[in-house]
């Protein structure tokens, strides 16, 4: 019996053509308008904070006007970004000096004794010492674990091994990971857990892949030829 010959391929029409276009594009222009507005918004944001505190002669638009004429109407943003990053970097400097630690230490005492800004304080340091930490501490792997039930399982990342008390306390016949599951589409916000290390599957892709997999709601996956590398579209 023979085979009845193939369908001739169809031509896209014009309106198939356009929306083919429209859509490329779409995939080109969109990541970049949206980071040019984050940035925009997030530099604004900035400026709005920091401009105040700056004396009015030394204002950027008042500066413009002492060197170019009264008549000179410039807007400048961005301007507040830089003063924070350099305000930052000089408070930096001074905290690591002797001066600036002997200020400091009494300081966070003053704060210690005081009830609710201490809680604050406290909890604000802490998160910011974790993000920021300058010892090498961050997420070593991605993984798979069994979460939130045995059936399922979930993408986390690895923080290390389980140490002092919390390993003491939990019975295992295998070393405990500590594994962090990021909650949808916030991965800041999510669960530490400890696992047995016989029950981590171990994943090849990168950190940065994993995260985009969660973020995007598994839309956005890693290259499945070289999961180390990002999927490039054809």
């Amino acid at each position: 019996m023979t085979e009845p010959p193939p369908l001739p391929h169809r031509r896209r029409g014009l309106f198939g053509s356009l929306r083919a276009n429209f859509l490329t594009g779409l995939v080109v222009v969109l990541p970049v308008g949206l980071t040019i507005y984050l940035i925009w918004t997030v530099a604004g944001w900035i400026d709005g904070w920091v401009l105040p505190l700056i004396p009015t002669a030394l204002q950027p638009d008042a500066l413009i006007r002492d060197l170019f004429g009264p008549d000179t109407r410039i807007g400048i943003r961005g301007a507040g970004v830089v003063i924070f990053l350099v305000a930052t970097v000089v408070i930096g400097w001074f905290a690591k000096g002797i001066i600036g630690r002997a200020l400091l230490r009494p300081a966070e005492r003053l704060v210690d004794r005081t009830p609710v800004v201490r809680s604050i304080y406290s909890g604000l340091k802490q998160l910011a010492e974790s993000v920021f930490a300058q010892n090498g501490s961050q997420f070593e792997r991605a993984c798979l674990v069994r979460f939130p039930h045995h059936d399922l399982w979930a993408i986390g990342f690895i923080t290390g091994r389980a140490r002092g008390e919390i390993a003491q306390k939990l019975p295992s016949d295998s070393d405990l990971l500590g594994v962090f599951v990021a909650t949808g589409l916030v991965p800041p916000a999510g669960f530490l857990v400890y696992v047995p290390e016989r029950e981590v599957v171990m994943l090849e892709m990168r950190i940065e892949d994993a995260a985009k997999l969660i973020i995007s709601a598994g839309l956005v996956y890693p290259n499945p030829k070289d999961p180390t590398q990002p999927l490039i579209a054809a």
